[in-house]
Order: structure tokens, then C-alpha cells, then sequence
């Protein structure tokens, strides 16, 4: 969320910074709330001084003997009026919380303006497309060999969009989780993190997904309101909701493997075929909790964290920084990182790495506090590092040769005994 006092005293700042989203806020709405919300303020308040002086006439007359019904009536009259105005103001409140909690981020100056991902800049580039000298097979035919990779037998058990892997297909899922997460920890300094699948909806709320994206979500039919998580950085960025730490705990460096469920509500009809857009997908999430000064460097080095399991799987990929119509809800700036896929022959994300700010504590009530004493709110961060499924979808089409065999990157044999071919 942003600061309401930018927005109040700098609206026109605003809705302009807004305008390279895409975004044109309704500075006219606005205003009206917030004249109504500070008309019924002073209202309210002179209302209590009133009472207060009333009540104290009450107090006076029961000491001195005198008739209290009259006044009693006045105090009456007015504590119900008093009633009203705070059921008014609540409602307006209500109003202004509504309207700013669907405010986008404002992006950061070196955010490139654009109208579509077309716009998007691309910063540097690993290792050239992959090519063969025959032609490439997907990762719906690679997969589909010894019936490996399922998705008719996973339609049959939740419907589309799912998937069933067997034998050397689901220990390499499981060798990507164990590889990225022994980098992660043993070289990059991150914290391992479990945490549940399921959350309230004020941890969605904190970090941006409620109440735009509620569409997005999964909601578990439940007498409160429950979700399962679209991807761990929601609770584990929720960990630090209203709190303070001290800025001795910052940086603090996470790093969660989890599923993740996404009803891909606005994606009809894309990326059907195979594994790239499913409901439940695996992901490897870096998050990092910082103070503002820190929070540029960490972007970079988040991302750069995210980049050396690509260069460790040997596959070509490059970092693109989304224009400001792509940008995500709650982001400043994102760094994509896009995977080469042979069977498509394009890129495609396999992380986004984002720096939100304060835009997300200020939601989550999440501060910390200077060697001096002050308090302001943190920045946080948040990375794929990498996206599980995409990964395999990756190895599968660039290391495949003529004979439709997989070969295995060499950062993975390990994990896999030694292997280095699927047969």
C-alpha cells in the first residue's frame, strides 16, 4: 500500500506515476472521500468536547441536588448523534481503505515505460539459443515416453491442468528442489523456511494478491476465510507482520520450497499444452527483508542468486526488466528471468525477482528500528530461484538428443546417483 499522506499531498505526483502503468486513479473519487472522512472528523470531534462538557454539567448538578432531566436528555441526543457521525465516518474510512488498497506500487525511476511486455528491456543474455541438427521435441513428447509425464491420469484424479510424474521424470523434480536448495543456503546465505499451504486472507491482503486478484486464488470452503497459498511469499513474508525488528536481525534471507495453486482464472485458453501453466506447480522462493538503503544492491543480488542455478543447469536464459505496463501489483521493479525453450523456440519466465518497497510492509504492519531508536517500514523482496516445473521443462528440451534421451546437466548428476542419461 502507499503511504497515505503521499497521496494526500501529492496526488497529482501520483496519478501521474500511475499513468505509466496504465493506471488512471480517480483523483475526483479521492478527493470527495477524503473531504468527507476529515468534515466528519472535526464533526466527531467537536461532538466529543461537547459531550464531555455535558457530562460534566451532569456531574455537577446530581453534586448540587438540581434536576438532571433535561440535561440528561440533551446528553442523550447528542451521544446518539455522536453514534451516527462515527457509523458515517466508519463507513467512509471503510470507502478510503477500499480505494487505496487497490493502488498499485508506484515503479522506481530506472523502470523502463511501456504499454506491453514488447516494451520490456532486455539487460543481458546467457549462452545462445539452443539449436539442433534435428528437430526439437517438446517437453508434452519427451515426457510422454514410458508415460512419464501423465496429464490424461491427472485430468482423471482434479482436471485439467494437472499433471501425474513417474519414475526418473519425478526424481528429477525432486533433484531440482534438493540442488536449489542446497545452493541457496550452502553458497547464498538464505535461511531454510517451511510454512504452511494454507493462510488467512489478511496475509494475501499484506502481500498485495486480496483483494485485486481474489480471482487468482483458491479459497478453501471454510467458516473463515482461508486460502491456499499461490506461492510461499505470501507466508513467509507474512512472518514479520506487525512486528519491529532491530536492525541488527536485517538483513534476514529466506529460502522456502513449496507447491503452489493458482486458478489461472485470467488465462483462458493459454499455455494449455503441457506443463507451463498448471493449477499446482513446485517453486523454489527467495525472499529477503531489508532496510531502505539496502534494497537496490538486494534486487541485484537476489537475482544473481536466482541466475546461477541457470548457469549451473546450462541453460541459455536472459534477464529482462519489465516495462511499467508489466510490472507486477505490488512491485517497483522486476527483473524476468526468461528460459530458451527449444520446443517452442522462444523465452519464457522461469523467475520473476521484484522489490517492493515498503509497499507490502506498510500492508503488513511490518517495521524496523534504527541504532537511533527510529521506526520505519521495512523493504521487501521476493525471487523464484527458480521455478521448479519450468526448470524440468527446460532440461528436458535442451539437453535432448536426436534419440528423444535426456542428458542430465552435470550440477544434478549427484542428485540423481550418478546418472547421467535418461534412457
Amino acid at each position: 500500500m502507499l503511504d497515505p499522506k503521499l497521496i494526500r499531498t501529492s496526488i497529482a505526483s501520483v496519478a501521474a506515476q500511475l499513468t505509466k502503468r496504465g493506471l488512471v486513479l480517480d483523483v475526483e473519487k479521492f478527493n470527495a472521500l477524503e473531504e468527507q472522512r476529515k468534515q466528519l472528523q472535526m464533526t466527531i470531534q467537536a461532538l466529543q468536547n461537547q459531550r464531555n462538557i455535558q457530562s460534566k454539567e451532569v456531574g455537577r448538578a446530581k453534586a448540587t441536588g438540581n434536576h438532571t432531566e433535561d440535561v440528561l436528555k440533551q446528553l442523550k441526543e447528542l451521544s446518539d448523534t455522536l453514534k451516527l457521525k462515527e457509523t458515517q465516518f466508519a463507513t467512509i474510512q471503510t470507502d478510503l481503505d477500499n480505494f487505496l488498497a487497490c493502488i498499485p506500487n508506484l515503479p522506481q525511476e530506472s523502470v523502463p515505460v511501456g504499454k506491453s511486455e514488447e516494451d520490456n528491456r532486455v539487460e543481458r543474455t546467457s549462452l545462445q539459443p539452443t539449436s539442433f541438427s534435428f528437430v526439437a521435441k517438446d517437453h508434452v513428447e519427451l515426457g510422454a515416453k514410458n508415460n512419464w509425464m501423465d496429464f490424461e491420469t491427472a485430468a482423471k484424479l482434479s482436471g485439467a491442468r494437472f499433471v501425474v510424474l513417474r519414475g526418473p521424470l519425478a526424481r528429477l523434480q525432486r533433484a531440482l528442489i534438493q540442488f536449489m536448495m542446497d545452493i541457496h543456503t550452502r553458497e547464498h546465505g538464505y535461511q531454510e523456511i517451511a510454512v504452511p499451504y494454507i493462510v488467512h486472507g489478511d496475509c494475501l491482503f499484506g502481500t498485495g494478491q486480496l483483494p485485486k486478484f481474489k480471482e487468482d486464488l483458491f479459497a478453501i470452503n471454510s467458516e473463515d476465510e482461508k486460502y491456499l497459498i499461490s506461492t510461499s511469499e505470501v507466508p513467509v513474508t507474512n512472518t514479520i507482520r506487525d512486528s519491529i525488528i532491530d536492525s541488527k536481525q536485517l538483513p534476514i534471507k529466506y529460502v522456502c520450497y513449496s507447491s503452489c495453486f493458482r486458478s489461472e482464472a485470467g488465462s483462458y485458453g493459454k499455455d494449455i499444452r503441457g506443463m507451463l501453466r498448471q493449477h499446482q506447480f513446485e517453486k523454489v522462493e527467495l525472499l529477503q527483508m531489508v532496510t531502505p538503503e539496502q534494497s537496490d544492491q538486494a534486487l541485484e543480488e537476489l537475482t544473481y542468486h536466482a541466475e546461477v542455478i541457470l548457469q549451473r543447469l546450462e541453460l541459455p536464459y536472459r534477464v529482462v526488466t519489465l516495462c511499467t505496463a508489466d510490472l507486477g501489483f505490488a512491485a517497483a521493479k522486476t527483473y524476468d528471468l526468461e528460459v530458451w525453450l527449444p520446443g517452442q523456440k522462444r523465452y519464457r519466465e522461469i523467475s520473476s525477482c521484484s522489490n517492493t518497497e515498503s509497499f507490502q510492509a506498510r500492508r503488513m504492519k511490518a517495521r524496523w528500528r534504527s541504532e537511533s531508536g527510529d521506526i520505519d517500514f521495512v523493504h521487501t523482496l521476493n525471487g523464484s530461484g527458480v521455478a521448479v516445473g519450468r526448470a524440468l521443462i527446460a532440461i528436458l528440451e535442451n539437453h535432448q538428443d536426436e534419440l528423444g534421451r535426456i542428458h542430465i546437466p552435470r550440477a544434478l548428476q549427484t542428485y540423481m546417483d550418478g546418472m547421467k542419461v535418461i534412457e
